[in-house]
């Protein structure tokens, strides 16, 4: 069922945005705002608040919001010297396919990147064997469209002491201290950090006609059904359809980006819910699908005049995957802390963010306390400590004292962008509609995996010093498991080291814009989607500017 404006794929419309994501919401809602005929082609079905359940089962394990996974295969190795292998459940690009895309599911952090993560390679130089660069834009060009985020898509915050500039303050209070947040608070103040609110794209306050939290413990992984999560289904993409000029076609599954004989793009063949094959008429394309589906798609476009794949002359189309470095840590305390309970987040700390130069190794990142777990998956994996029963009257007893009491430390890192890391299309394994599987090539930089040890024992000093009775660390392995895909189509002014230039246009076709995590030069520090949404309403602003002059 398409929502909003109808129009014929015959028809030629100003725009095709493809995915309606955290980029893809921004770029429909900012072009029909404008005046641009828009149609939003989504590959997932278009959901409403009162169709969203909190149910483990069927989300997590069914996978009702990324979608069955045997219909999306992925294959995965360290190296280009191994043979991929399928992987999961759960694959190892880890997205939803729902309109609202994966701001529907996400866990809400909303951290700002900082002035340095532009600049990185001019004040570290360069790092051997790496793609490490400067954005070709600054912080300062971002900041308007930042705060332009907070208060259009509704961010909870208070200023910490390590924020970079901001031109207007929060539009909402941070939400209510949890007990994660009191104890990594008193931990992290013993060891002489400085915690602060955590800034969250879920509201504390009614804020531009929407609900506040009501505090239902159903965040990361699910879809929130008040609308208080600040997902593009909840805020940009109703002012999209509501102009008249936006149609949301969902379970819409885009499979090539046609170009006629000048390398322009004419027409977005897609197939819908019924297998039906369509060609989407437009003037011009802005591809917003993630770090994944959006170089998948670029590659499976190839003809006589783009034989690498569409808008890879640099041949970095898919290339300088980075996918953000994780760590654990697990605390079991004295009282009841009841964290299954409100949002996951309420406090970080930022005090490693930048680079030190006496670790003596690359990388950065900050840290939060929460408890990302759910009853099924508690008891499959996460609520016993090492050495503890597995099976049994004293695993049930272990599972029902530790459940309530129990909090995670996470470390959130840098990825280092390598061109051995990267999606590819699978040479013999097909997906549902028979494309090219995506084939993950990822193995960390051990900068990268240095970062992520210490991150870790940062988390169990603080779990010691809030009280814990018991602290251990998640074993530190290497990525096999990507949530946040970057990187894969990068910014720059030089056609010959990236794909788009600093306003998202593809160097090699003028009417294509690429907007999405795709984009990124660097990894920032763990939290991509603010700088995701900013980078959106940037780009719009200048693709309709440009619509307007007859340049596209």
């Amino acid at each position: 069922m398409t929502r909003g404006a109808r129009f014929s794929p015959r028809q030629e419309v100003d725009f095709v945005v493809i995915g309606s994501g955290a980029a893809g919401g921004v770029i429909a809602k900012e072009l029909a705002t404008r005046g641009f005929d828009v149609v939003v082609l989504e590959q997932g079905p278009y959901l409403r608040e009162h169709e969203f359940k909190h149910d483990e089962l069927g989300y997590l394990f069914n996978q009702e919001i990324m979608g069955p996974p045997q219909e999306h295969p992925q294959t995965f190795r360290r190296t280009e010297a191994e043979e991929a292998q399928l992987w999961g459940p759960p694959s190892p690009l880890i997205y939803a396919r729902v309109v609202g895309g994966s701001s529907v599911h996400f866990t809400g952090n909303y951290w700002r990147f900082r002035e340095i993560d532009f600049v990185e390679r001019s004040r570290l130089g360069p790092i051997a064997g790496t793609g490490f660069a400067d954005w070709p834009l600054t912080y300062d060009e971002l900041e308007p469209y930042y705060t332009q985020v907070e208060w259009e898509i509704g961010v909870s915050g208070a200023p910490g002491p390590f924020d970079p500039p901001r031109s207007r303050p929060f539009p909402v209070p941070p939400l209510p201290v949890k007990s994660s947040g009191v104890l990594f608070e008193r931990g992290a103040r013993k060891l002489g950090l400085h915690p602060q609110p955590a800034p969250m794209a879920i509201l504390s306050q009614p804020h531009n006609e929407r609900s506040p939290c009501v505090h239902c413990g159903f965040c990361t992984l699910f879809a929130c059904e008040v609308g208080a999560k600040s997902s593009s289904l909840s805020t940009v993409i109703p002012i999209a359809v509501a102009t008249g000029r936006c149609e949301v076609r969902p379970l819409s599954t885009v499979y090539r980006l046609v170009t006629d004989a000048t390398g322009r793009v004419t027409e977005v063949a897609y197939w819908d819910e019924n297998g039906t094959e369509h060609a989407q008429l437009a003037k011009a394309v802005v591809l917003c699908a993630n770090g994944a589906e959006t170089a998948r798609l670029l590659l499976m476009s190839e003809s006589t005049r783009f034989p690498h794949g569409l808008a890879n002359s640099s041949g970095l189309v898919g290339k300088y995957l980075m996918a953000n470095g994780l760590s654990f840590a697990w605390g079991v305390f004295e009282h009841p802390l009841n964290e299954h309970k409100s949002q996951q987040v309420t406090r970080i700390v930022l005090d490693f963010y930048d680079t030190d130069p006496a670790r003596g190794f690359y990388g950065g990142g900050g840290m939060d306390a929460r408890f990302l777990t759910f009853p099924i998956l508690f008891g499959l994996q996460d609520g016993v400590p090492p050495g503890g029963p597995t099976w049994g009257a004293e695993y049930k007893r272990t599972l029902r004292e530790t459940y309530t009491h129990m909090m995670q430390v996470v470390g959130h890192t840098t990825s280092l962008p390598l061109q051995s890391n990267n999606v590819t299309l699978d040479p013999t394994v097909k997906d549902v509609w028979g494309r090219p599987a995506l084939r993950l090539t990822y193995k960390d930089h051990p900068d990268d995996m240095a970062m992520m040890r210490f991150f870790q024992e940062k988390a169990l000093e603080i779990l010691d010093a809030a009280g814990a009775t018991k602290a251990w660390p998640v074993p530190l392995q290497e990525t096999s498991l990507v949530a946040h895909m970057l990187g894969t189509c990068r910014m720059g002014d030089d056609p010959r080291t990236s794909v788009v230039d600093r306003y998202h246009r593809a160097h090699d076709v003028s009417n294509l814009f690429i907007c999405d995590g795709s984009s990124f030069v660097t990894s920032g520090r763990g939290q991509p989607t603010m700088t995701i949404q900013a980078l959106a309403y940037r780009a719009a602003e200048h693709i309709g500017r440009s619509a307007r002059r007859g340049e596209i």
